[in-house]
């Protein structure tokens, strides 16, 4: 089984680190896919958002046909969506794939692809509105979110509850609990100071005992 994840120039680390820790976690311990790689449009450093600059391990070119494809998200997404070698891309691998996931924006990307109409979705909490005036897809305010085969999360480290729990539903939940234990992911769920009452906070952060 392939496991892929796409990235690109100002793609956001958490978005895809967070994932990728525990994807690789559930392949080393769980039976999880044999092959994870990172792809990107070439075989060159990408410098994601925050500076850091990352290898890929394959290019759109060379990249297996995927099992699973991730789209993380980040200020690069704003480009990526008029990329015509991302799209290409992703029209091609995404018939052939189990389950397609993004993570923050993402989603944009998939929709810009095809693959989010009609979908109920989520994004960063910046970007609902973003979303939600796409017109085709069902937006809700969750930390995550599955329709059918498509998983969509809210933002950055939001990545990780949806790998999480992705890993849960194709593996079981024993898998997925070997993973947070090595991962040692066991969220406090504290809200600091005044977050829950920003006024564009996303619901499950308003609701109480979120």
């Amino acid at each position: 089984m392939n496991f892929g994840i796409v990235i690109f120039p100002e793609v956001e680390e958490l978005d895809f680190v967070g994932p990728w820790e525990m994807l690789t976690m559930w392949s080393k311990l769980a039976a999880g896919p044999k092959n994870c790689v990172v792809v990107a449009e070439k075989r060159e450093p990408v410098k994601c958002a925050k500076g850091l600059s990352v290898n890929p391990h394959v290019s759109f070119a060379d990249c297996p046909p995927l099992d699973y494809l991730l789209v993380p998200g980040g200020m690069g997404t704003r480009r990526e969506v008029d990329n015509p070698a991302m799209l290409r891309f992703l029209a091609v691998q995404a018939p052939g794939c189990e389950a397609l996931l993004s993570v923050c924006t993402g989603a944009f990307v998939l929709h810009a692809a095809g693959l989010l109409s009609g979908k109920t979705a989520t994004t960063h909490w910046g970007s609902l509105d973003r979303l939600r005036a796409l017109g085709d897809v069902n937006v809700v305010e969750e930390r995550f979110v599955r329709d059918g085969n498509v998983w969509s999360s809210a933002g950055v480290s939001a990545g990780t509850d949806l790998m999480l729990a992705f890993i849960a539903h194709t593996a079981g939940e024993e898998a997925a609990a070997r993973v947070q234990l090595q991962a040692e992911y066991y969220p406090a769920g504290t809200v600091y100071g005044s977050t829950a009452s920003h006024e564009r906070a996303p619901a499950y952060v308003r609701r109480p005992n979120a």
